[in-house]
């Protein structure tokens, strides 16, 4: 039998409290039942998966900041002293750096760290031209697949996915314009830093290249995807896909990371059902987003850093929801 919202909140409902005075503590316990089909879900082991990359349309003035800092932050992340390792720590939750695609690789510096699974060296300008062919998408696909396969043998049942490359909320905004039906407006936020004028320019460039892809959706979407798409949200929409299709619980973090659960959406129908969306972020185009996956958002305090630092902030809440589904006694029995 499938088990249900309406049936986990009955659950809840018996429980020895006033029904519904948890408030959205409830409907987050109902929904993580779900995600895992039991009234006494889990949050533990749990790990994050941050996949990096860079953009060639970093080249295009998209960022306030050079591409060399997706490596920089790859090394801090490596060394445990970047923000997504201290909150990380702090959830007991572990990590694990794949690079994907940047231009400078780690892997030598670091080997018991960072995973190498680049699938080139960045993508290409999506101002130009495709970001990346069918196969290369299918390949980065592949890495997070595998990725997600590697928690759940380890037995992980909340799985996260972060990401690290600098200009990829321009892709992002693309990915949210063309499958959430969004304008270029909406979609297109400041990212790291970007002031107005450069907003406006990237709003520019995030149009132009939708009106250019969009034709191709009706015969060929995932050339269409991949036309707009980062290696690392493409490896965390096949690590969604993977983990949804397993049943085990996906915390979703922020605006990147949801441009990739809108393709996995897209490519494997049904993965949305896996996921708790962990916040919203400070990205204008973050609740259109969310709100094509159907997903209610634990928690807004206008976090943009990425990383998974929404979700792994967002953990303890987790924690508390399924200590009340499991923890907490029946009214029938205090009653006995």
């Amino acid at each position: 039998m499938t088990l249900t919202l309406e049936m986990a909140q009955a659950h809840l409902d018996a429980l020895a409290k006033p029904q519904g005075s948890l408030g959205r503590l409830e409907r987050i316990a109902a929904r993580l039942a779900v995600t895992q089909q039991t009234l006494s879900p889990q949050t533990h082991p749990r790990c994050i998966t941050l996949f990096a990359g860079d953009h060639g349309v970093v080249e295009s003035g998209v960022s306030a900041w050079p591409s060399a800092i997706t490596t920089a932050m790859m090394a801090t992340i490596a060394g445990g002293r970047a923000s997504s390792n201290a909150l990380a720590r702090a959830a007991n939750c572990n990590l694990r750096l794949i690079d994907v695609g940047s231009v400078t690789p780690l892997v030598a510096n670091y080997p018991s760290f960072v995973s190498e699974q680049r699938v080139a060296c960045g993508t290409q300008n999506l101002v130009l031209g495709p970001a990346m062919n069918e196969a290369q998408f299918d390949t980065a696909w592949a890495i997070g697949e595998q990725a997600a396969q590697t928690a759940i043998n380890d037995g992980c049942c909340v799985l996260i996915a972060g990401e690290m490359g600098i200009g990829n909320t321009t892709p992002a905004a693309c990915l949210t314009m063309l499958l959430a039906g969004t304008d270029a407006a909406t979609a297109t936020g400041k990212g790291a830093g970007a002031d107005d004028a450069m907003r406006a320019h990237k709003q520019t460039i995030v149009e132009a290249a939708v009106v250019r892809v969009r034709p191709l959706m009706a015969s060929y979407p995932k050339a269409a995807i991949a036309a707009l798409c980062g290696f690392e949200i493409a490896a965390m929409a096949g690590f969604y896909a993977a983990a949804a299709k397993a049943g085990v619980t996906i915390l979703l973090d922020g605006y990147v990371t949801t441009a990739a659960a809108l393709i996995a959406e897209k490519r494997a129908p049904g993965t949305a059902n896996q996921m708790i969306a962990a916040h919203l972020s400070a990205e204008p185009g973050h609740i259109a987003a969310l709100t094509e996956l159907g997903l209610e958002a634990m928690l807004e305090w206008e976090m943009r850093l990425g990383e998974g630092t929404g979700a792994l902030t967002a953990l303890p809440l987790l924690d508390a929801a399924a200590a009340l589904m499991t923890e907490v006694a029946t009214l029938s029995e205090i009653m006995e």
